[in-house]
């Protein structure tokens, strides 16, 4: 039986007005959403970094309220991906890395570089633009220190901890699939998000040595939930990818295979939030990957 990484089922953001009363209990104030969902899932997305720049404080809060092995993904900034479009990012690269997110810590996972529709593949602007990227805490931490001045009196540029820093990119143009944008990210250890849904390209290449996820939705974008039958196909993904190997069914742009791994981990978070099917959907493909992982479960071989 193969070894397998980690794998962390969550959600993408926790505060959303109609959970109320239907994933959260009555009881459950909005101050408490996120210890509450913490306590369920084992990751969650912070889209608040996508919209606006945060504060140090308002990362160590988060990091306070979360159990020990709990670990945020972060969505990278609106205005260097669909503003700047990823042109002159050094800047805008350091004030987000500086706005307070080594506070996270041990807690900090991979970081969500997702780019906008009308955004084509662009091999050169790409590659300026991955090399950019810190792959340790030190290095972001390097980086954060070329902050502007408007960040100094809400800037974090010390490390809390050490680990390997990940990231990972989602494209919603089909001219990104072509081998040479697979080649690009696996040069620079970025891991190509699988985005599940109709309005976008779906690719499954591995390009990292962890493999991300996003469910946005089988039939209706943000809205339409998985049927037991969808769940079960993408368990399936999910424990052959944290095994180190791919899956039969999987959706490749390239045909050569990725360096070879023991084990992955693996990250996958529901987007399906419009009608509150993320929670439960994201329960239940939990449920189902912890029973092909067990030693005798039917994914032990």
């Amino acid at each position: 039986m193969k070894s397998a990484g980690t794998v962390r089922i969550g959600i993408s953001g926790w505060t959303y007005a109609p959970w109320r009363g239907v994933f959260y209990p009555e009881n459950v104030t909005h101050k408490r959403e996120l210890a509450y969902a913490s306590g369920i899932f084992r990751s969650i997305e912070i889209n608040g970094t996508f919209y606006s720049m945060q504060r140090p404080n308002s990362f160590a809060r988060w990091a306070e309220e979360t159990p020990d092995d709990f670990v945020f993904s972060l969505k990278g900034p609106h205005n260097l991906t669909h503003i700047r479009r990823l042109k002159d990012a050094e800047q805008a690269l350091a004030n987000f890395f500086s706005s307070g997110l080594l506070a996270l810590g041990g807690k900090l996972g991979p970081i969500l570089w997702q780019l906008p529709p009308n955004f084509r593949f662009q091999p050169e602007l790409l590659e300026s633009f991955l090399e950019l990227l810190p792959h340790s805490m030190d290095e972001a931490a390097t980086l954060a220190r070329k902050h502007d001045e408007f960040m100094g009196g809400r800037s974090l540029t010390v490390p809390v901890s050490q680990q390997p820093l990940r990231h990972a990119m989602e494209v919603r143009n089909q001219s990104f699939a072509v081998p040479k944008f697979i080649a690009l990210l696996r040069k620079h250890q970025v891991a190509l998000v699988c985005a599940d849904t109709v309005e976008w390209p779906r690719m499954m290449d591995v390009t990292a040595d962890f493999v991300y996820c996003r469910l946005h939705g089988a039939e209706v974008l943000y809205a339409s939930g998985y049927t037991d039958e969808a769940l079960d196909q993408w368990a399936g993904r999910v424990v052959a990818w944290t095994r180190g190997m791919e899956p039969e069914d999987a959706e490749k742009v390239r045909k050569a295979k990725p360096q070879k791994c023991a084990s992955r981990d693996v990250f996958v978070y529901f987007d399906n939030d419009l009608k509150v099917r993320a929670p439960f959907d994201a329960q239940s493909l939990r449920k189902r990957v912890d029973k092909l992982l067990l030693p005798d479960g039917p994914g032990a071989k």
